[in-house]
């Protein structure tokens, strides 16, 4: 187990645990059930949205934004769900988790074909709606995939709550990817996922760059306090 480590172990390819994760993973968790209470925006590392019901994967050991959905609809009544993640590489642990629960939408923009290879194309179903993107798409291919695909999807849906896998690697100067997501569409993307519900709430997933990372965070943060009506 995690909490019985006494030295970093591989769990995967991608994914190193210590002695430390463990108590790292309950409070990425935990901050992420605060998000979802108070409409904030959870800055917690690990990452979640790759972690499976019993496995981990892809640097994600507890996938958050799931815990934080069990979470609100379990101690808070919230009846419907959605989970809106813009991470450039496809949750996932996310989807697989919700796959057969019509209480929550899982909608994914991604790049495509990438990393962990899911997310195609054919794999849509009432509550899952994936949105592949070709490598070096930018502002303007995200936003209107989002205008086109992702906001009738969760108007649709109708949720109590929209949950966002805010992943920051996506952006053209990310190491990890090969898309061209600028500080200004971030904060585009955020404004219309804080206008899809009356309550909003995001999880840091992915975001590599240290020296962009801040500054994208913070033109989410804006975008989110904007509160504009999608499309």
């Amino acid at each position: 187990m995690l909490e019985a480590l006494t030295e970093p172990a591989l769990l995967d390819a991608d994914t190193v645990a210590s002695e430390t994760s463990w108590p790292a993973s309950l409070l990425a968790a935990g901050i992420a059930v605060d998000a979802a209470e108070t409409a904030g925006f959870a800055l917690v590392r690990p990452p979640g949205h790759h972690a499976r019901p019993r496995t981990a994967m892809g640097f994600c050991l507890v996938n958050n934004v799931a815990v934080a959905a069990r979470h609100m609809q379990a101690v808070h009544g919230v009846e419907r769900v959605a989970i809106v993640d813009y991470d450039v590489h496809h949750g996932n642990g996310t989807q697989e988790i919700f796959l057969e629960d019509d209480t929550v939408l899982f909608v994914s923009l991604h790049q495509w074909p990438f990393y962990p290879g899911s997310g195609g194309p054919t794999e849509q179903s009432e509550t899952t709606v994936n949105v592949p993107l070709s490598a070096g798409s930018g502002d303007e291919d995200y936003l209107l995939a989002f205008d086109e695909v992702v906001a009738p999807a969760v108007e649709q849906f109708g949720p109590d709550l929209v949950l966002v896998s805010a992943g920051f690697d996506a952006h053209e100067e990310d190491p990890l990817a090969q898309m061209r997501v600028t500080a200004d569409g971030f904060r585009e993307l955020s404004s219309r996922c804080g206008a899809l519900a009356p309550r909003v709430a995001a999880v840091l997933e992915g975001g590599y760059n240290i020296a962009t990372l801040p500054g994208l965070v913070a033109a989410a943060l804006a975008g989110f306090s904007e509160k504009t009506t999608a499309g």
